[in-house]
């Protein structure tokens, strides 16, 4: 008998894909959660979603299975449990109501579009293009690191594929070719700068535009919520507001670091013949390219809202509609196949785990549960008598440092912001929260650079072993710093300017 317990827990071991510290702490958060008395102001049935909800986010934080499998888990725990309805078949439309969602879609569709860009050579090539142009010194290798992201950034909603898929190889291949290489303790010659380079143009970028990385149409969605549709970022809207101070930020940043972090080599006049040698072998713009070229300035004319601009508001288009009819144009001219779609895996590893997180926060807002917490966290704050100037930092600031205790954006996004919003729009008077919000959206990404572990970016780059623990984490905080005061003042002039407060 011993024999065959042996034999079972040997096959678990090898097989069940979890691992079992993290599952088991998991484990005891639900069951620690459910024993709870359930608080005043929420029903049984609304605390045990809370508890689902919460165990959720610890287990994708814990990183106890892959995060698609954590949500396909709080699927069915929902809908065995019913804590949404009273009936399993209503629970179970619960449970998938929200991936018929168009944001949801917006965001799939753009990593199908965004698999042109790898497979036709065009993202390699923009890089390449940027270093042969401002390539002769170490630092402007950096700016052209923040355009490639610039440039890719409307198109590409995952900012791991963009930034870690394929900027980061490109990073990596200039610092080797100056002799820069961890694995001979020459690390800090070219690579750690151009590691945080890296890093840091594709968070700033993610929050440029809706489309450049997963969570920020959530954000959108949150927005519209808390102001009753009042404040409702379209594409055009969002890279409109976030344009003057996102800018500069980018503008800045390959500076800062040079005196953060500075290399040891910086003026580079081999890159611009390193960067043309590699064109040379990539050979002219090829059909696929130049069909991909076409199709994103197609989009970019139609996110912008063009046709509406030039013949009225009858042209006017969904975003996801836009997106979709990039798709369709790249698979029908044989640019991508459906074989790419069928494969890009990360499209449909987002659709299941950011639907899952997107059903359970709109079902705990039915339930009750955003207003009870908003209201406690606001009755907090009144009580220590604080300003709303005050209040609004210390939720701005509460808000973007809580990253350090997520190793994902999209949940941390899920887990907070809308209460976050919804006391920040009580709090704040009417004529000044549209900045609040404004503040609340640019932090949503400028927390990215915290941490090695902060979003899926961090650590693809962390990883290559340029850049150390103590280095990181020092340039991540003072950057966070840094672009959350240029949000607060340059992009209070540039909101005040455009006539939001």
């Amino acid at each position: 008998m011993s024999r065959l317990v042996e034999d079972v827990i040997l096959y678990f071991r090898r097989t069940v894909p979890f691992r079992p510290m993290p599952a088991a702490i998991t484990t005891l958060v639900l069951v620690g959660l459910l024993l709870v008395p359930v608080p005043d102001g929420l029903t049984a049935k609304s605390w045990g979603l809370v508890a689902i909800f919460l165990t959720t986010i610890v287990a994708i934080i814990l990183k106890v299975m892959p995060i698609g499998v954590m949500a396909m888990m709080a699927i069915v725990i929902v809908s065995l449990s019913q804590v949404t309805a009273a009936t399993s078949s209503k629970a179970m439309a619960d449970a998938l109501g929200s991936f018929s969602s168009p944001l949801i879609w917006l965001i799939v569709v753009a990593i199908f579009i965004s698999r042109g860009l790898k497979k036709t050579g065009l993202g390699k090539r923009i890089g390449l293009l940027f270093i042969s142009l401002l390539g002769r010194r170490t630092v402007g290798i950096g700016y052209g690191l923040a355009v490639c992201e610039l440039v890719l950034a409307p198109f590409m909603p995952s900012n791991t594929a963009r930034g870690g898929g394929i900027v980061h190889p490109i990073m990596k291949s200039i610092a080797q070719a100056f002799g820069s290489d961890p694995a001979d303790g020459t690390e800090r010659r070219m690579g750690t700068y151009l590691s945080l380079v890296n890093m840091h143009a594709n968070t700033i970028t993610s929050g440029m535009f809706v489309t450049a990385t997963a969570p920020n149409p959530l954000v959108v969605d949150y927005v519209a919520r808390v102001t009753n549709m009042n404040l409702h970022l379209s594409w055009t809207s969002w890279a409109l507001y976030m344009l003057l101070p996102a800018l500069t930020c980018l503008l800045l940043m390959p500076l800062a670091i040079s005196f953060l972090a500075p290399p040891e080599v910086r003026k580079t006049p081999d890159a611009v013949g390193y960067a043309l040698g590699e064109l040379r072998k990539l050979g002219p713009v090829s059909g696929g390219e130049w069909v991909m070229i076409v199709t994103f300035a197609v989009l970019l004319l139609l996110w912008a809202n063009v046709p509406e601009m030039i013949f009225g508001p009858a042209f006017r288009l969904d975003a996801t509609v836009v997106a979709f009819i990039g798709l369709f144009a790249l698979i029908i001219t044989g640019t991508i196949s459906w074989d790419d779609v069928l494969a890009e895996k990360s499209a449909w590893d987002t659709l299941v785990w950011f639907g899952a997180l997107v059903m359970m926060a709109e079902q705990l807002n039915k339930l009750g549960v955003i207003a009870w917490f908003s209201g406690g966290l606001k009755d907090g704050i009144v009580a220590a008598g604080l300003s709303w100037q005050a209040a609004a930092a210390i939720l701005v600031l509460l808000f973007v440092f809580s990253h350090y205790l997520f190793a994902s954006t999209t949940a941390h996004v899920s887990a907070m912001m809308l209460a976050f919003l919804t006391v920040g729009v009580q709090l704040v008077p009417a004529e000044y929260q549209v900045p609040f919000l404004l503040m609340m959206v640019a932090g949503s990404t400028i927390m990215m650079a915290l941490t090695h572990y902060a979003t899926g970016t961090s650590p693809i780059i962390f990883g290559s072993g340029y850049v150390s623990l103590g280095t990181w984490w020092r340039v991540g905080f003072i950057m966070c710093v840094g672009e959350l005061a240029i949000y607060a003042i340059l992009g209070g002039v540039w909101w005040k300017i455009l006539g939001l407060w």
